[in-house]
């Protein structure tokens, strides 16, 4: 059952059945010409075919042989390599903050847990902490310095509680099954006791079990967000705000992606696009491993989130100093 968190996160409209199926029909109509350039551009790695001529012609080349792949099985099947590969070089130090037994262990000494383990031994906490040259982070920092470390570590317990009971539940083929954004059985991750307002909020929380369960968890970044936007045409689809996957205050300039969105409703998204990239792909005789479900995922939610880089980073400018980069 899902719990109401105590902070804003989407519209009611947004969990309507309706909605749902406008937002994934929207997403369904932008995957091709997406998923084209995704494969063309090698995930993001190498310049389109138009922009490679352009660059081409920009440097006096008349005529320019390009070397690549032209296999879209053999090409897809490089960007996934290449994406396990990212994702797993870092993969180890989340198994280890996700030991039941080393968790216990430091109910003796919480301050640890938080001054080491969060602050220099969990990837995505230790580069948020470390990049000051972003400014919308100086909050996430000063959260951070002020979180009890006693409730971090409860915190991350329950995650880590909830990771394994999930796997232990995990039924493949009823999974694939699954019909609706309740079937997945994750909105309960945005009540209370999976949170720490400011420092482990959904997209923190998402990476950590995504990292640990790839073939369960979602990574709800910031950029996955941005590419949700991108791929719904930035429409609203109803709701009084704006998308539900920014918040957008035009008057004050403001664009930020929602960090109160809620990992159940997100994973929802993310699961349909995971069954688009499989049906895809399966044209080309290429069979997805479930194992890494979302990493496929997270990949083209990247690249999308790539190919608007310009535009995003634009946007991000307008922010007001004081916003939070990471919740």
């Amino acid at each position: 059952m899902y719990i109401q968190s105590d902070y804003r996160d989407v519209e009611p409209i947004c969990y309507e059945e309706p909605h749902i199926a406008n937002v994934t029909k929207v997403i369904e109509s932008n995957f091709e010409p997406y998923f084209g350039r995704y494969l063309n551009s090698k995930g993001g790695e190498m310049f389109s075919d138009d922009e490679f001529e352009s660059l081409a012609r920009k440097f006096g080349a008349s005529s320019v042989k390009r070397d690549k792949k032209n296999n879209p099985d053999d090409v897809y099947r490089e960007i996934i390599e290449q994406a396990i590969s990212d994702y797993s070089k870092d993969r180890e130090s989340y198994q280890k903050i996700f030991d039941a037994e080393l968790l216990g262990d430091y109910k003796e000494d919480t301050a640890m847990f938080k001054s080491v383990v969060l602050r220099n031994e969990c990837p995505i906490i230790r580069k948020t902490l470390a990049n000051k040259k972003a400014k919308e982070l100086d909050g996430y920092r000063q959260d951070f310095n002020r979180a009890n470390a006693k409730e971090l570590l409860a915190v991350v317990t329950n995650l880590n509680k909830f990771c394994r009971s999930y796997v232990e539940d995990y039924q493949e083929e009823k999974y694939e099954q699954s019909s609706n954004y309740k079937d997945l059985g994750l909105m309960d991750l945005s009540g209370e006791g999976y949170t720490y307002f400011g420092v482990i909020g959904a997209g923190i929380k998402s990476h950590m079990l995504y990292k640990v369960a790839p073939a369960l968890f979602p990574n709800r970044s910031r950029n996955a967000l941005w590419a949700m936007w991108y791929l719904t045409n930035k429409e609203t689809f109803g709701c009084e705000t704006s998308s539900e996957f920014l918040m957008i205050d035009v008057t004050k300039d403001y664009f930020q992606q929602n960090y109160f969105y809620p990992y159940g409703l997100f994973a929802w998204y993310a699961f349909t696009l995971y069954k688009m990239l499989k049906n895809k792909v399966l044209q080309y005789g290429v069979n997805l491993d479930p194992e890494y479900r979302y990493v496929y995922v997270n990949s083209f939610l990247e690249y999308v989130a790539f190919e608007h880089r310009d535009a995003i980073d634009e946007l991000k400018r307008k922010i007001k100093d004081g916003g939070r980069g990471y919740e």
